[in-house]
This record gives C-alpha cells, sequence and structure tokens, in this order.
C-alpha cells in the first residue's frame, strides 16, 4: 500500500535526523558547554544588579548560589552523555535558548526568534527562484530536446557551460556594479529603504531589493536546469512508447507533453524538490552580497561574530529541511513512478 510506504519513509527521515541531532550535540559539546557557562555567568550578573540591599558576603553568596542553581538547571554539571541528551533533546524541541551577540530587530536574543525573522526571507527569495528556474528550464528544455542541434538547443548547451564556470559571488557583484550602480535600476542589497515603507508601498519595496537577487540566481540556475530536461527529453524521445505513439500518428505537441513530459517528470521533479530544499538552507555568498537578511546571511553573522547557540540552530534547521527534502522526494518518486517497489511490491 502506498499509505504504508509514506509512512515508512517519514519515520526514516525522522530517525535520521534524531540521530544527526545527536551527533551534531556530541561534536559541538565542549564549545557549547562553555557557551552556556558564559551566558549564566552574563544572567547571574544582570540579576545581582537588584541585590542593592545585600552585604558583600551576602551578595557573593547568592552568587555561587545562583550559578549553581543555572548550572544544575541547564545539566552542566551531568556527566558527558547526560549533557549530549538534554541538549539534544532541546535542538529537537526547538529550544534553542539566546544568542550571545545577535539580537531579532525587537531586540530580543531568543535564537527561534532571530530564526523565525530570517528564515521566511530565504524561503521567499528561493522558492520564487526554484519556481522560475523550474518552469522556464523545463519549457526551455522540452522544446530544445524536441529540435536537437537547433538555436535554442544550441543556445541553451553554450550558457550552460558559461554559468555552470562563473563563479556565484562574481556574478552577483557584476550584477550590482551593472544594474545598482552604472544603470542604476534596483538597489545594491537589504531588503527595505529607511525607513522602510508600509502597506503596499512596503511591498512594491519588497519587491524591488528582491529583484536584483532574484535575477541573479535565475540566470545561474535556469540554462543547467534547461540542459539537464533537454538531455531526458532528448533520451526519452527515442523509448519504443514515443516511436508507437508517433506511428499512430499523435501529434507532435501530445508527444512532448503528453508522453515525454510525463515519463520525464520524476527527474524534474527530483531537479526541483533537491534545489528547493537546498536552497532554502540558504546560499551563504548569494545572501551576503545582496546583504539579504535570510538563514544564509545570519549564519555568516554568526561565524564572525562567534555566536555558537545561532550556528547550532542554524545548522539543526538546514538539517531538518534538507530531510523534509529527501523524504518528500521519495514520496513524491513513490507517487510518479509505478516502477518504484511500494510496500515490497511492484
Amino acid at each position: 500500500m502506498y499509505w504504508k510506504y509514506v509512512v515508512r519513509r517519514a519515520i526514516y527521515g525522522i530517525m535520521m535526523y534524531i540521530v544527526m541531532i545527536f551527533v551534531f550535540s556530541t561534536l559541538f559539546n565542549s564549545v557549547a558547554d562553555s557557551t552556556m557557562r558564559s551566558q549564566i555567568d552574563e544572567q547571574v550578573a544582570q540579576e545581582s544588579l537588584g541585590w542593592k540591599n545585600l552585604t558583600p558576603d551576602q551578595r557573593d553568596a547568592k552568587l555561587a548560589s545562583r550559578r549553581a542553581d543555572k548550572i544544575r538547571q541547564y545539566h552542566l554539571d551531568d556527566p558527558l552523555p547526560s549533557r549530549i541528551f538534554f541538549r539534544s533533546i532541546r535542538t529537537l524541541t526547538f529550544d534553542f535558548g539566546n544568542s550571545t551577540t545577535i539580537k531579532a530587530s525587537n531586540g530580543d536574543r531568543l535564537v527561534i526568534g532571530i530564526i523565525g525573522e530570517a528564515l521566511p526571507r530565504t524561503i521567499v527569495l528561493f522558492t520564487t527562484e526554484v519556481a522560475l528556474v523550474t518552469i522556464v528550464g523545463v519549457a526551455m528544455g522540452l522544446y530544445a530536446g524536441r529540435k536537437p542541434n537547433g538555436l535554442l538547443d544550441r543556445t541553451v548547451s553554450m550558457l550552460t557551460m558559461i554559468t555552470n564556470g562563473l563563479p556565484a559571488w562574481w556574478l552577483a557583484m557584476l550584477a550590482i556594479m551593472a544594474f545598482a550602480y552604472n544603470i542604476p535600476i534596483f538597489p545594491s542589497g537589504g531588503l527595505h529603504i529607511n525607513p522602510a515603507p508600509t502597506g503596499f508601498a512596503g511591498i512594491l519595496d519588497y519587491l524591488w531589493h528582491l529583484s536584483l537577487p532574484l535575477l541573479t540566481l535565475f540566470f545561474l540556475g535556469v540554462w543547467g536546469t534547461a540542459y539537464l530536461v533537454r538531455n531526458i527529453v532528448l533520451s526519452n524521445l527515442q523509448e519504443d512508447f514515443v516511436m508507437a505513439a508517433r506511428a499512430r500518428g499523435v501529434g507532435e505537441s501530445k508527444v512532448l507533453f503528453g508522453h515525454t513530459l510525463r515519463t520525464s517528470m520524476p527527474a524534474i521533479m527530483t531537479l526541483a524538490i533537491l534545489g528547493l530544499f537546498s536552497s532554502i538552507a540558504g546560499n551563504i555568498i548569494v545572501e551576503g552580497i545582496f546583504n539579504w537578511p535570510g538563514i544564509g546571511n545570519l549564519y555568516f553573522e554568526a561565524v564572525q561574530q562567534n555566536d555558537v547557540p545561532i550556528l547550532m540552530s542554524t545548522l539543526a534547521i538546514e538539517t531538518l529541511l534538507t530531510m523534509v527534502g529527501f523524504v518528500i522526494l521519495d514520496i513524491v518518486y513513490g507517487f510518479l513512478d509505478p516502477r518504484i517497489k511500494v510496500g515490497g511490491t511492484a
């Protein structure tokens, strides 16, 4: 049964995610312990500002007591396996704690809030890019595969070789120089002008700032996608069922869209889904150059400021998104391709 296959793939994905979180907690245990102790010292020092009526001895005793309570609260005095287990459970329940230096727009240092601000921006940018690349790339690939060595086929092949050899950062910087300075059509980066407009003007301003990074990513990705689809289509056009359809007098458009495209869908969905979830994890270079405040830019900022809670949390979120992508891909593959065995039967 197909639903059994879906449940099995979902359970497998959850188990793999749990294992990877425990591995991350083990690898970063010493750094996380040190960061947590520093945060405890900071919290206790903030609390002590209200102890004005205590004598120095009483204040020192209360500081030691509060520090010991916090250490027990966060299991820092437990054996190593217990600390790793506790930290893994906190990560799995999205209890990421507070950042070291980075703050949300409202001044809060709660990590889940900081990530909650950055992740939707990355999703908007890269989901739009993957959708456009997939739609345009599939259309170009279909027609390029239909007429091998034609003008479109040669153009796609040439631009694929060029864009695959171009560093993303170089093209991004070139786009900024060309369209933000020499021909000032788009802003060079950021999310909004300052001060940010509201209402419909705010939406237009958001789309204006989104345009240049989106067009850069689109140009980088669409030609490779079209070339891969072209190769898939070209291979499927040689299959016996296509030859038989043509022999029966089926029109070329129906052969292309009804037979070839349908057969090519599993491979095309693989490209789209893997591209989507790998992109949502955040393109550090592109987001950094365009100063787009997404998850990739947040990770880069956390590296610069040595904000370990942010680093570990973004790693956990990126791992989760990747695992979700693989599970969805398996489920879609099982739905689209009847040749995949489901529940042990063909």
